[in-house]
């Protein structure tokens, strides 16, 4: 590369656009964040990068990949990104024709996250089940026998342990 006045700023290789792309963002160093657009087909390899643009705005973003001829943006079929509003709206501006698809790893924490919301709330309710049932056993003073799963789990125990299992396919 010969030291270009923009390289600061960010740099393109438009020979690297293919049908399939990935955008994302990340902090190189010192909290300084970066914008990536990468070539999907490249795997990583050679011709992967077409464009490293310093900072998230969406608007510098966009300035800088509209120096790509329209007709080779037009040419992208789909772009890849994480859930972020900015990069939708970055890759529905610079890659008009694109199908926009949500990264695999995002949608999974997502899934992961309520699923794990709900194991919490059904925790708490266990709780409570198991507090009235202390209360009640008390006022007819009887001992409190918990109940107990086929593996010796209580309700709330079960549902400590179970964060990983729920994720798990039935066959593991």
């Amino acid at each position: 590369w010969k030291h270009l006045a923009h390289a600061e700023q960010y740099i393109i290789y438009p020979r690297n656009i293919g049908p399939n792309l990935a955008i994302d963002e990340t902090s190189l160093s010192c909290g300084e964040l970066y914008t990536f657009v990468t070539n999907r087909d490249a795997h990583g390899g050679k011709g992967a990068l077409l464009a490293a643009i310093r900072g998230t705005k969406a608007e510098t973003v966009i300035a800088v990949l509209e120096k790509i001829p329209l007709n080779k943006r037009k040419s992208v079929r789909e772009i890849t990104l994480d859930l972020s509003s900015s990069m939708m709206f970055i890759a529905r501006r610079s890659f008009p024709k694109a199908t926009v698809t949500n990264d695999r790893f995002h949608v999974h924490k997502l899934f992961y996250d309520a699923i794990d919301e709900l194991r919490i709330s059904l925790r708490w309710m266990a709780r409570d089940i198991e507090n009235e049932e202390i209360a009640r056993c008390r006022k007819a003073g009887e001992p409190y026998v918990p109940f107990r799963y086929a593996n010796g789990d209580t309700r709330k125990q079960m549902l400590a342990r179970a964060k990983y299992i729920l994720t798990k396919h039935t066959s593991k």
